[in-house]
């Protein structure tokens, strides 16, 4: 039986890949912060009589993650796949948002997968087979306010794993880079509008991801595609998800650099006359 160890399961698209693999007859482990918080994963898992072990870490910890992986391996002796999934949204302009939100988004977005992949990383590279895959997204190629912040982490987690890509595809090891676009998570819903912003920007992203949310995507499309990624023979990289994923990577990179600023620069009025006209989005 192969084994999957996946973090940030507690909801969302970590639980639903967490079932996802337990579905298809892997021995999960399903990491979280808090597992006593989440109870919802073990009781789908027993539900469907599935064989997904939840452990406690805490991906932004040095010791947490040591501790955890070593009793896994100790355990289990090899796992197979690792999902970095775990991950955290702050949003607001550069200039308002704290400096603590900054450090804590690049902590567990970026830092936390370097944690991971550095713990089972060299069990890999022994047996010369494995399967990392990375939870990045859209926001890893499309920089804009006031997701700023969450878009450098995640710009940050694509570099890193392209690098990795290369260092580890001599020992049989794939690397995959998945990229959400707008999916029906807590963390979209809580795209909110902030009143108090001297910038306009926060209430715009708002209005477009209320807007994608009427038409929601579903968290386990996303978990099927890691699942597909991983089951496959393709050492493709990167795998857009969702229906707006692939427009609007593409719609960044129909612009130039300068462009896109005075794109996200212009009048309210502007913006959203061209969102309505570019994409048919009707947001105010």
């Amino acid at each position: 039986m192969k084994t999957v160890l996946i973090t940030g399961c507690s909801k969302g698209i970590g639980l639903e890949t967490a079932l996802a693999f337990g579905r298809a007859g892997y021995k999960v482990f399903a990491t979280m912060r808090n597992p006593e918080k989440a109870p919802a994963l073990a009781r789908r898992a027993t539900e469907e009589s599935l064989d997904i072990v939840i452990r406690k870490m805490d991906v932004d910890s040095d010791d947490s993650v040591k501790r955890c992986a070593a009793a896994i391996l100790e355990e289990q002796g090899f796992v197979d796949v690792l999902v970095n999934n775990a991950g955290i949204e702050r949003h607001g302009s550069v200039e308002e948002m704290p400096i603590a939100d900054f450090e804590a988004i690049m902590n567990t977005n970026y830092l936390g997968v370097l944690r991971c992949t550095k713990a089972f990383l060299p069990q890999m590279r022994e047996h010369r087979k494995g399967c990392i895959i990375n939870v990045a997204s859209v926001s890893g190629h499309i920089a804009n306010s006031p997701l700023g912040g969450y878009a450098a982490s995640k710009h940050a987690l694509e570099a890193i794993s392209e690098a990795l890509a290369q260092e580890v595809k001599p020992f049989n090891i794939k690397v995959a880079i998945v990229e959400p676009g707008i999916i029906n998570t807590k963390m979209a819903q809580d795209i909110a509008v902030d009143g108090a912003s001297i910038y306009p920007n926060s209430k715009r992203q708002a209005a477009l991801f209320s807007a994608a949310l009427k038409t929601p995507t579903p968290p386990s499309m996303v978990a099927d595609k890691i699942l597909e990624v991983t089951e496959s023979d393709s050492w493709t990289l990167r795998y857009p998800v969702g229906p707006d994923a692939v427009p609007f990577i593409e719609w960044r990179g129909s612009m130039t650099d300068e462009q896109w600023v005075d794109w996200n620069a212009v009048s309210d009025e502007e913006w959203y006359a061209s969102v309505e006209r570019d994409f048919g989005m009707k947001l105010r």
